[in-house]
């Protein structure tokens, strides 16, 4: 079995075509082999998680969201200083994924260089709306990551035609 990723040209057509929406540089977050996402906001998680089997019981925890400080006054965005510890990140960026590609993400290797990363599930065949990711800060120094900074990179692997898309809880998640 031979996994086709969607790159190059294909790639971009799919974008304009709406693969992935509400990008803020185009020429920018393209790659050749994927679509860098952007953050919109970080979250810290301020209760606990339940998982089941049937996700009958499943509760996800509530989290608070972290407000970015500007470095000046003049600045248009404004930086996160996170700690060491667990984040979740929600990006900018919107996807609409058919039934013949599902999406997979990657941290971008600049993030791990400053010792974090990102840890992501499968983006199923179907799938439709924002996406959130965990952001693992494991630097003792702590990180600092700006408004909008391009931190994790979305690819899409071909597949077989879906019979059924995605027909989850988190459907047009923002």
């Amino acid at each position: 079995v031979m996994i086709m990723f969607l790159t190059g040209e294909r790639l971009r057509k799919a974008v304009e075509d709406g693969l992935v929406q509400d990008l803020i540089h185009d020429e920018t977050q393209v790659q050749p082999n994927g679509v860098d996402v952007t953050v919109s906001e970080i979250h810290e998680f301020s209760g606990p998680g339940k998982l089941d089997f049937s996700n009958g019981e499943r509760e996800i925890p509530d989290t608070e969201k972290v407000e970015p400080e500007k470095k000046d006054e003049e600045d248009d965005y404004g930086w996160w200083k996170l700690e060491p510890g667990v984040y979740k990140v929600v990006m900018n960026e919107k996807v609409d994924i058919p039934n013949s590609l599902v999406g997979v993400a990657f941290p971008r290797s600049s993030l791990l260089r400053m010792g974090a990363s990102t840890e992501n599930a499968y983006w199923d065949a179907g799938y439709s709306g924002g996406g959130a990711f965990m952001l693992r800060v494991e630097n003792e120094k702590g990180i600092e990551i700006k408004e909008n900074a391009r931190i994790n990179q979305l690819g899409f692997i071909e597949v077989d035609e879906a019979e059924e898309g995605y027909d989850g809880i988190y459907g047009g998640e923002v």
